[in-house]
């Protein structure tokens, strides 16, 4: 018994005695023949449930409640305890005489913070006006072998809060009600799409060739087939085959995998919302984001004003819109002459930007003076279009101009939320494209697609006029939490290994 109960953990997260004490609480408990996880005991209420249901003056009303306990205070033959279910907090009091001499004893010496205690009595104000149950019966439902933290801070702590993140559950009711609220946004969002006639579908993780975003792979090997295959990056072209296949609008929320850098903006695993419709164009989709945006934050905040850091995010006013070539002129103070394919390269070198292929293409070096210099202004919601094809291989080409796509991408607060294009529909210009991209693989691009085969074949069966949509789910988490890293809106973002 000793050997087995002293080895519960590898890692101790205090380097206080207490584990052992506890540890040597539950073998007495065994010892005694009393089992500190027994089975479930049944539940009338949560602990918001009682205050909300508490009347003046009115009958006592029974309950049966279980939570965590969060503090204990004992004086003498009486004392107070705080528990927390999924709902919140309730004050409990208990007083021998009430639950009787050995249960208060068993209460006193092996009941600590952390555990899960079942209790039933009936609800009571006290004087200071605070709800609290009047405890006839308890029953101990799980023991917690570990002190409980009271807070995080420092870095050593933070390591705790992302590795242990049911510690930062429990102490950190702050964290808890962000990922409240990022299921709120996801529910929203699903609603938004549903209610407008789109099917909710699921399409492969594994794929056999990456593609659908233009992303580094992670790579496994499928020991039965003998073949590698890759965690996908986007869902993009599975959705589109379902289009080609006549499910004229559907959407998945479901995560992706990109063997990139972590940063406060990036994690390797990540979840996004894509959804496809026919019929319809990337002017459309934008003024469609702009609803589901205006929704999702009626639906989960207080106001359409939605503070992010030192700013106030103002969703109830329309999205500007700019081309990146306009959003680069504006905001490099720069002329149409200057970003010109003859003057390019002068406003490269007046903003001292250094291009990784010094043979690139004026889109590329359009791209590069967008991320320098308007990309961090455009904090307020901005729809930034018509960007250059060689970055955009799966979007159509603009009627008007066959140099850039029908595409837009949404940004706020610096980041990149959403994109959304016209779908390429000509299996040939897909092919050529698809063919360049190979060669850029071949020349070193590790985030170049690859060619694929199949996907052109369901394009020559016919992929009707359609547009379809990205959007993080993550930094519109953060957004709308105002949380500054990626870490803290995911509940197990991906850690060096300790």
């Amino acid at each position: 018994m000793e050997n087995e109960n002293k080895n519960v953990s590898q890692e101790p997260v205090s380097s206080s005695n207490e584990h052992e004490v506890r540890v040597e609480k539950v073998e007495k408990m065994r010892s005694e023949g009393i089992e500190p996880w027994p089975y479930r005991e049944p539940i009338t209420a949560t602990c918001q449930q009682v205050k909300d249901e508490f009347v003046e003056d009115g009958d006592e009303k029974k309950y049966d409640v279980a939570g965590r306990v969060m503090t204990v205070r004992l004086h003498g033959k009486t004392g107070f305890c705080t528990i927390q279910d999924r709902s919140g907090r309730l004050q409990v009091y208990i007083r021998k005489d009430l639950v009787g001499d050995e249960p208060f004893v068993f209460f006193k010496n092996y009941v600590d913070m952390g555990d899960i205690v079942w209790f039933s009595g009936k609800s009571f104000k006290t004087k200071t006006g605070e709800t609290t149950i009047k405890v006839e019966k308890f029953k101990l439902l799980s023991k917690c072998l570990y002190p409980l933290p009271e807070k995080f801070h420092g870095i050593a702590d933070i390591e705790i809060k992302y590795r242990q993140r049911y510690l930062d559950l429990i102490t950190d009711a702050g964290s808890k009600q962000k990922f409240i609220k990022r299921s709120y946004i996801v529910r929203a969002m699903r609603n938004f799409l549903d209610s407008r006639d789109f099917l909710e579908v699921e399409t492969p993780m594994l794929h056999p060739i990456p593609g659908g975003a233009a992303a580094k792979p992670f790579i496994t090997h499928h020991n039965a087939l003998s073949s590698d295959f890759y965690l996908r990056i986007a869902p993009e072209l599975y959705l589109k085959r379902l289009v080609v296949g006549g499910m004229d609008r559907v959407y998945e929320i479901n995560r992706n995998f990109r063997n990139e850098g972590i940063s406060k903006k990036h994690n390797p695993e990540f979840t996004m919302l894509e959804f496809y419709m026919a019929h319809e164009d990337y002017h459309f989709s934008m003024e469609l984001v702009e609803q589901m945006f205006r929704n999702v934050v009626e639906k989960t905040c207080d106001s359409l004003q939605v503070p992010f850091g030192k700013y106030e995010i103002d969703f109830s006013k329309p999205f500007e819109r700019l081309s990146m070539k306009a959003s680069v002129m504006k905001y490099a103070n720069a002329s149409e002459e200057d970003v010109s394919e003859a003057n390019i390269d002068k406003l490269i070198a007046k903003h001292n930007i250094e291009l990784e292929n010094k043979g690139a293409s004026w889109g590329y070096k359009l791209v590069a003076l967008f991320d320098e210099i308007v990309e961090p202004n455009l904090i307020q919601p901005t729809f930034i279009t018509d960007y250059p094809v060689e970055i955009s291989p799966l979007a159509k080409r603009k009627e008007d101009d066959p140099n850039v796509t029908a595409r837009f991408e949404l940004f706020i607060a610096g980041m990149e939320i959403a994109n959304g294009f016209n779908e390429l529909n000509d299996p040939f210009d897909q092919a050529e494209r698809f063919k360049q991209q190979a060669v850029a693989k071949e020349a070193g691009d590790t985030e170049a697609h690859h060619y694929d085969a199949d996907f052109v074949l369901a394009l020559e069966h016919g992929l009707p006029p359609t547009v379809g949509v990205g959007v993080g789910i993550d930094r519109l988490t953060m957004l709308l939490t105002d949380t500054q890293s990626i870490k803290d809106v995911i509940l197990f973002p991906t850690l060096k290994k300790k």
